[in-house]
């Protein structure tokens, strides 16, 4: 055997044991990537879920991951999370998506007409919010009776007319009340819906329109002094958290 032959198979058998002894660079760092999104999943979870399969997508260092029957979606780096069209930072803890939409959802809270509002102080009133409700709206009435446990909040109601046919009429015959504060909390609280033919002129139209303005489109919608929206209902420990930040000078 020559040597040149010698030197091809020695040749060979050295590329032969790169590949048999040392992985190809990309299926070690795709190895490594599935590793570091079960631990961040996992982790993620506090060790309720269990990944069953990870595999890659068409797209470019995002992995499907899926749990059982669903199915999510993270970067290789095992940091951000897509779930039901949210953008999820694992690390943090946070959910970018929603930040963005209550950033987006946040306005200048100074920039309300409270002309339009009927407005009642409890206590010194200090903290201060916007409230928009609908007569008809069970959520409504169910804040309603958290705000007026309160202390120290000034309260301004835009009422709104929407949900049913009878929404305005209540709604008008509150305003029309020789207080309308008072008429409002009990229509929200006792549906008592005060005994006068609501042919006052009533700020109920012009809420409609500003409603519009604002993008609200269901009952109830609160705005903090700081301009974020709750929208919908939340139990009063939350409400309180959002309220005091809401608060702070």
């Amino acid at each position: 055997m020559t040597r040149l032959v010698l030197s091809c198979y020695a040749a060979l058998f050295a590329l032969l044991a790169t590949f048999l002894f040392h992985p190809a660079p990309a299926a070690a760092q795709s190895a490594e990537a599935r590793e570091r999104i079960r631990a961040a999943v996992e982790g993620f979870s506090g060790g309720r879920l269990k990944v069953d399969d990870i595999r890659r997508t068409p797209l470019p260092g995002i992995y499907e991951v899926r749990i059982q029957n669903e199915l999510l979606y993270v970067d290789e780096r095992g940091q951000y999370l897509f779930y039901s069209g949210d953008l999820i930072d694992m690390k943090s803890q946070r959910n970018l998506t929603r930040e963005r939409v209550e950033e987006m959802l946040t306005i200048d809270f100074r920039e309300l007409p409270l002309e339009l509002a009927v407005t009642q102080k409890i206590g010194a009133g200090r903290r201060v919010l916007a409230v928009f409700e609908d007569p008809n709206c069970g959520y409504c009435r169910k804040l309603r009776a958290d705000l007026l446990r309160l202390d120290d909040v000034t309260i301004h109601t835009f009422p709104m007319a929407f949900l049913a046919p009878d929404s305005e009429t209540k709604a008008a015959r509150a305003l029309c009340a020789a207080d309308p504060a008072r008429a409002w909390n009990d229509l929200m609280l006792q549906n008592r819906v005060p005994a006068n033919d609501g042919k006052c002129q009533t700020s109920i139209a012009k809420v409609a329109d500003l409603a519009r303005r604002l993008g609200i489109t269901g009952t109830p919608v609160v705005f903090f002094a700081n301009g974020r929206r709750l929208q919908g209902y939340a139990p009063p420990d939350s409400f309180d958290r959002m309220l005091a930040e809401a608060s702070k000078r």
